[in-house]
Protein backbone atom coordinates (compact mmCIF):
# COMPACT_ATOMS: atom_id res chain seq x y z
CA UNK A 1 0.00 0.00 0.00
CA UNK A 2 1.32 3.58 -0.59
CA UNK A 3 0.30 6.57 1.13
CA UNK A 4 -1.79 8.86 -0.67
CA UNK A 5 -0.25 12.29 -0.70
CA UNK A 6 -3.27 14.47 -0.20
CA UNK A 7 -4.03 12.60 2.84
CA UNK A 8 -0.89 12.60 4.50
CA UNK A 9 -0.49 16.60 3.33
CA UNK A 10 -4.15 16.57 5.35
CA UNK A 11 -2.95 14.71 8.17
CA UNK A 12 0.05 17.32 8.74
CA UNK A 13 -2.30 20.35 8.16
CA UNK A 14 -4.94 18.77 11.05
CA UNK A 15 -1.67 17.63 13.21
CA UNK A 16 -0.64 21.40 12.80
CA UNK A 17 -3.57 23.21 13.57
CA UNK A 18 -4.35 20.78 16.39
CA UNK A 19 -1.27 21.67 17.99
CA UNK A 20 -1.85 25.66 17.39
CA UNK A 21 1.95 26.14 14.99
CA UNK A 22 1.82 28.25 12.55
CA UNK A 23 2.75 28.16 8.53
CA UNK A 24 5.85 30.18 9.52
CA UNK A 25 6.79 27.72 12.58
CA UNK A 26 6.50 24.55 10.31
CA UNK A 27 8.11 26.28 7.55
CA UNK A 28 11.12 26.62 9.95
CA UNK A 29 11.17 23.44 11.36
CA UNK A 30 11.54 21.94 8.16
CA UNK A 31 14.23 24.14 6.30
CA UNK A 32 11.49 25.73 4.03
CA UNK A 33 10.06 29.19 3.12
CA UNK A 34 7.04 29.78 4.15
CA UNK A 35 5.34 29.20 0.68
CA UNK A 36 7.12 26.57 -0.08
CA UNK A 37 5.93 24.65 3.19
CA UNK A 38 2.52 25.12 2.18
CA UNK A 39 2.47 24.12 -0.97
CA UNK A 40 3.70 20.83 0.58
CA UNK A 41 0.98 20.76 3.10
CA UNK A 42 -1.81 21.50 0.49
CA UNK A 43 -0.50 18.28 -1.14
CA UNK A 44 0.31 20.36 -4.16
CA UNK A 45 4.04 19.42 -3.92
CA UNK A 46 5.27 15.97 -3.35
CA UNK A 47 6.65 15.01 0.10
CA UNK A 48 10.19 14.04 0.74
CA UNK A 49 11.27 11.53 3.56
CA UNK A 50 13.27 14.59 4.73
CA UNK A 51 10.21 16.76 5.22
CA UNK A 52 7.82 14.12 6.34
CA UNK A 53 10.51 13.20 9.08
CA UNK A 54 11.03 16.70 10.23
CA UNK A 55 7.29 17.26 10.54
CA UNK A 56 7.07 14.10 12.68
CA UNK A 57 9.98 14.92 14.64
CA UNK A 58 8.19 18.67 15.45
CA UNK A 59 4.66 16.61 16.07
CA UNK A 60 6.23 14.36 18.70
CA UNK A 61 4.51 11.41 16.33
CA UNK A 62 6.06 8.40 14.18
CA UNK A 63 6.42 9.13 10.40
CA UNK A 64 4.15 6.23 9.80
CA UNK A 65 1.26 8.07 11.58
CA UNK A 66 1.22 10.58 9.49
CA UNK A 67 1.77 8.55 6.37
CA UNK A 68 -1.11 6.20 7.51
CA UNK A 69 -2.93 7.91 10.08
CA UNK A 70 -2.24 5.19 12.12
CA UNK A 71 0.07 4.28 15.75
CA UNK A 72 2.33 1.94 15.04
CA UNK A 73 1.12 -1.08 17.44
CA UNK A 74 3.84 -4.16 17.44
CA UNK A 75 6.37 -4.67 20.62
CA UNK A 76 9.04 -6.93 21.08
CA UNK A 77 9.51 -7.75 17.19
CA UNK A 78 8.46 -7.38 14.04
CA UNK A 79 8.83 -9.71 11.05
CA UNK A 80 8.53 -7.70 7.18
CA UNK A 81 8.89 -10.36 4.50
CA UNK A 82 10.58 -9.78 1.70
CA UNK A 83 8.54 -7.65 -0.10
CA UNK A 84 6.39 -6.27 1.98
CA UNK A 85 6.58 -3.38 3.79
CA UNK A 86 5.27 0.43 3.77
CA UNK A 87 5.98 1.46 0.00
CA UNK A 88 6.65 5.42 -0.33
CA UNK A 89 7.42 6.75 -3.63
CA UNK A 90 9.25 9.87 -3.45
CA UNK A 91 11.65 12.02 -4.99
CA UNK A 92 12.00 11.52 -8.80
CA UNK A 93 11.53 7.89 -8.64
CA UNK A 94 13.20 7.01 -5.64
CA UNK A 95 10.97 4.02 -3.94
CA UNK A 96 11.54 3.93 -0.14
CA UNK A 97 9.94 0.32 0.93
CA UNK A 98 9.62 0.94 5.18
CA UNK A 99 10.62 -2.33 6.84
CA UNK A 100 9.06 -1.75 10.27
CA UNK A 101 6.39 0.24 9.92
CA UNK A 102 3.84 -1.08 13.01
CA UNK A 103 6.83 -1.13 14.96
CA UNK A 104 6.62 1.12 18.42
CA UNK A 105 9.41 2.97 20.20
CA UNK A 106 11.19 2.51 17.27
CA UNK A 107 15.42 4.69 17.74
CA UNK A 108 15.78 3.94 13.83
CA UNK A 109 13.70 4.01 10.44
CA UNK A 110 14.82 0.96 8.05
CA UNK A 111 14.04 1.58 4.57
CA UNK A 112 15.09 -0.97 1.23
CA UNK A 113 15.53 1.55 -1.19
CA UNK A 114 15.92 1.91 -4.98
CA UNK A 115 16.64 4.68 -6.47
CA UNK A 116 16.25 5.02 -10.32
CA UNK A 117 18.86 5.60 -12.79
CA UNK A 118 18.23 8.51 -14.50
CA UNK A 119 21.02 10.19 -17.25
CA UNK A 120 20.07 13.65 -16.51
CA UNK A 121 21.29 13.32 -12.81
CA UNK A 122 24.67 11.87 -14.17
CA UNK A 123 26.72 15.19 -15.12
CA UNK A 124 23.98 17.36 -12.70
CA UNK A 125 24.84 18.78 -9.38
CA UNK A 126 23.54 16.00 -6.15
CA UNK A 127 20.17 17.56 -4.46
CA UNK A 128 21.61 17.48 -0.71
CA UNK A 129 18.76 16.74 1.84
CA UNK A 130 19.38 17.01 5.64
CA UNK A 131 17.99 15.48 8.58
CA UNK A 132 18.63 15.14 12.80
CA UNK A 133 21.05 11.68 13.47
CA UNK A 134 22.70 9.30 11.63
CA UNK A 135 21.93 7.56 8.79
CA UNK A 136 23.71 3.97 7.47
CA UNK A 137 23.22 2.81 4.04
CA UNK A 138 24.37 -0.96 2.67
CA UNK A 139 24.89 -1.17 -0.88
CA UNK A 140 22.66 -4.39 -2.23
CA UNK A 141 22.76 -4.52 -5.76
CA UNK A 142 23.71 -1.38 -8.33
CA UNK A 143 26.16 1.59 -8.20
CA UNK A 144 25.80 5.02 -6.00
CA UNK A 145 27.35 8.07 -6.65
CA UNK A 146 26.89 9.94 -3.32
CA UNK A 147 27.44 13.76 -2.46
CA UNK A 148 28.34 14.48 1.51
CA UNK A 149 28.64 18.62 1.54
CA UNK A 150 31.94 18.86 -0.89
CA UNK A 151 33.22 15.02 -0.61
CA UNK A 152 31.52 12.59 -3.80
CA UNK A 153 32.20 8.96 -3.22
CA UNK A 154 30.82 5.87 -5.38
CA UNK A 155 30.04 2.66 -4.15
CA UNK A 156 28.55 -0.36 -5.40
CA UNK A 157 27.37 -3.95 -3.78
CA UNK A 158 28.92 -4.59 -0.64
CA UNK A 159 29.69 -1.24 0.27
CA UNK A 160 28.70 0.05 3.58
CA UNK A 161 28.17 3.78 4.46
CA UNK A 162 27.88 5.93 7.98
CA UNK A 163 27.16 9.66 8.34
CA UNK A 164 25.94 12.34 10.29
CA UNK A 165 22.93 13.15 8.44
CA UNK A 166 22.21 16.64 9.67
CA UNK A 167 24.82 17.81 7.37
CA UNK A 168 24.21 17.90 3.38
CA UNK A 169 23.75 14.58 1.68
CA UNK A 170 22.69 13.09 -1.13
CA UNK A 171 22.93 10.61 -4.13
CA UNK A 172 22.35 8.94 -7.29
CA UNK A 173 22.44 5.51 -9.28
CA UNK A 174 25.03 5.18 -11.35
CA UNK A 175 26.19 2.69 -14.22
CA UNK A 176 23.34 2.42 -16.33
CA UNK A 177 20.76 0.57 -13.56
CA UNK A 178 18.93 1.57 -10.49
CA UNK A 179 20.73 1.30 -7.45
CA UNK A 180 18.80 -0.97 -4.59
CA UNK A 181 20.14 -0.26 -0.07
CA UNK A 182 19.35 -0.35 2.79
CA UNK A 183 19.03 2.67 4.62
CA UNK A 184 18.79 3.01 8.67
CA UNK A 185 17.77 6.52 9.54
CA UNK A 186 18.60 6.69 13.43
CA UNK A 187 17.45 9.16 15.48
CA UNK A 188 19.69 11.60 17.91
CA UNK A 189 20.61 10.07 21.16
CA UNK A 190 18.56 13.62 22.75
CA UNK A 191 15.28 12.44 20.60
CA UNK A 192 12.36 11.39 22.73
CA UNK A 193 11.13 8.06 21.85
CA UNK A 194 7.68 8.14 19.96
Amino acid sequence: MEPNIKEVAGRIRALREDLDLTLQEMADATGRSTAEYAAQESGEEDLSFTFLYKCADKFGVDVIELLTGENPHLTGYSLTRAADGLSIKRRAGFEYLHKAPHFRHKLAEPFLVTAPYLEEEQDAPIHLSRHKGQELDYIISGRMRFAYEDHVEELEAGDFLMYDSGRGHGMIAIGGEPCVFLAVVMKPHDEKII
